[in-house]
């Protein structure tokens, strides 16, 4: 009874929503999932979810095989932070999703289901990557640059905003360089504003080729 609440529950949400059992093996699968990854629940049901999505984590390792550490960290009660995972859609396409986990237990039953709750996050993902290349191209660029090019002065950058702007330079995405600097994306975002303030820039991208191109990273 408390499983039919739960997926009549989930058929509701935005999210792509989905829910396995232990041995990995699909249960429940919403409107949005079908939506974002083209399978009807007729060829999805009571099948292994590694099997079908044959996901890929951000290093390029696969995550989707029989030995699921999503369902190991569920079955030993660790905590499951969300995570972006790289998986193959019905049309064979790959896409980018941002996996979020839910444990859901039937205290009668005793039965465990992992639920997964994905968004599209492709774009973003994509935006990234050009961000990256950019960057490795403005780099290549400043080391060529004309030694006789003298740039109008600007008000100094703190510490801080030169860290934040030589970790997006080596082409981390914002959300890894507030982690590695222990901060939040908001306060990793006025660090970047300040930067374009100073710098005269305009977003990210500019104020870190402007800063390379200045010799301040």
């Amino acid at each position: 009874m408390l499983e039919r609440e739960l997926f009549a529950f989930l058929d509701g949400t935005a999210d792509a929503a989905f829910t396995v059992d232990q041995q990995g093996i699909i249960c429940s699968w919403n409107r949005s999932a079908e939506r974002l990854f083209g399978y009807p629940p007729s060829e999805i049901l009571h099948k292994p979810c590694a099997e079908l999505f044959q996901g890929r984590g951000a290093l390029g390792t696969l995550v989707c095989d029989d030995q699921c550490e999503i369902l190991e960290c569920a079955t030993t009660r660790r905590e499951i932070p969300n995570y972006d995972l790289e998986v193959k859609v019905r049309s064979g396409e790959r896409i980018w999703v941002n996996v979020s986990i839910l444990i859901f237990q039937d205290d009668r039953t005793k039965r465990r289901l992992v639920v997964h709750l994905a968004r599209d996050i492709t774009r973003n993902k994509r935006s990234e990557e050009l961000a990256q290349k950019v960057l490795q191209t403005a780099r290549a660029l400043a080391t060529f640059s004309n030694d006789a090019e003298r740039p109008e002065p600007v008000s100094p950058l703190t510490e801080r905003e030169r860290r934040v702007l030589s970790l997006l330079a080596r082409g981390k995405g914002p959300a890894e360089v507030a982690q590695e600097l222990g901060i939040t994306t908001r306060t990793l975002r006025n660090h970047i504003h300040h930067a374009n303030q100073k710098l005269r820039t305009r977003n990210r991208l500019e104020a870190v080729m402007h800063a390379m191109r200045r010799g301040l990273i």
